[in-house]
């Protein structure tokens, strides 16, 4: 499965919409008249958050098949289900079997990078708002194997309320900022989720993340040192005024997939990063030796000013709205 890793982001924001494939495009339409079409080339994911949506099969599987996932979105904007590829990775089950037998002392190490990564750029984070994050630094070179002191909560607490206040509370139900983080981990939790299906990886093998109501934990594990790019967006918007999803909100959230993130081969898009972190994910699995190829510690470049980088159908015109 070949990806293009700066495929467009589309939404369907409102309902009505019917979704199907015509000719290599995407097409948009209410009561049978076209209002949009994208190449299916172009596609990097698409996301339903108007209930109303219907798509054809056709188009389903043709996503399913170029591997760009397909989200549907329950209660604020969380996602509540995704179309998965049943064939793909050319090595798919070497790299499979492979992860079903890693064993325990192989997660817990790739589960502790992951953890450092993320709190070393939460620190990043809020020394990029003005906040003193020297703190981040040492909790992320406390962090053993298999995090058993929880370091990742620890760093937690301290982060939101220096971020965002200290009113405020991490909660998937509530609106506001929350709702803001929602939108911006869904995006990011496609985009990973289409970077473990051309890594030839399955998502419902988490390394850290195990929940019988959660069928991709391996996204929500890949995830994690990439969500504060999320957050630094959602602090901008809510320094502007900002407290519920306007469609300016959701192209800057969007745009994080483009956004340049530091690595030792220069400035990437945090879009080709997550693609290279799932692929060297399924190096350590064959190996058995961890050798995750995550950024630099940093902000990535577009996190405050992110460029127009997704569609949304029902809250802009057409497909380049």
């Amino acid at each position: 499965m070949s990806l293009s890793p700066l495929g467009r982001v589309v939404e369907i924001a409102e309902n009505g919409r019917y979704l199907a494939k015509s000719r290599g495009f995407l097409t948009v339409s209410v009561k049978g008249e076209e209002i949009g079409r994208v190449p299916l080339d172009d596609l990097g994911a698409v996301i339903a958050t108007a209930s109303g949506t219907s798509a054809s099969c056709a188009l389903l599987a043709e996503l399913a098949e170029r591997g760009v996932p397909f989200v549907v979105c329950g209660r604020n904007f969380s996602p509540a289900g995704l179309v998965w590829p049943v064939e793909g990775h050319h090595a798919q089950q070497r790299r499979m079997e492979a992860q079903i037998a890693a064993p325990r002392t192989l997660g817990k190490r790739l589960w502790s990078e992951i953890v450092a990564a993320k709190v070393l750029r939460q620190g990043a984070t809020l020394a990029a708002v003005g906040q003193k994050a020297g703190a981040f630094a040492r909790l992320a070179r406390l962090v053993k194997s298999g995090d058993p002191e929880n370091i990742e909560a620890q760093a937690a607490r301290r982060y939101w309320h220096l971020l965002l206040g200290p009113e405020f509370r991490r909660d998937r139900e509530a609106e506001g900022a929350n709702g803001l983080l929602n939108y911006g981990y869904t995006v990011l939790r496609g985009a990973t989720a289409r970077a473990i299906a051309a890594a030839g990886l399955h998502p419902g093998l988490g390394i850290f993340h195990r929940h019988p109501h959660n069928a991709m934990p391996l996204a929500d594990d890949l995830m994690e040192p990439f969500r504060p790019a999320v957050d630094l967006i959602v602090h901008g918007l809510v320094g502007a005024g900002v407290g519920e999803l306007t469609p300016d909100a959701k192209r800057r959230l969007v745009g994080v997939l483009t956004a340049e993130e530091t690595t030792r081969a220069g400035r990437t898009p945090l879009s080709t990063c997550l693609i290279r972190l799932a692929a060297s994910l399924a190096d350590s699995f064959m190996s058995g030796v961890p050798a995750l190829e995550l950024p630099l510690p940093g902000v990535p470049r577009g996190t405050t000013e992110v460029e127009d980088a997704g569609d949304s159908f029902g809250e802009v015109d057409g497909p380049d709205g």
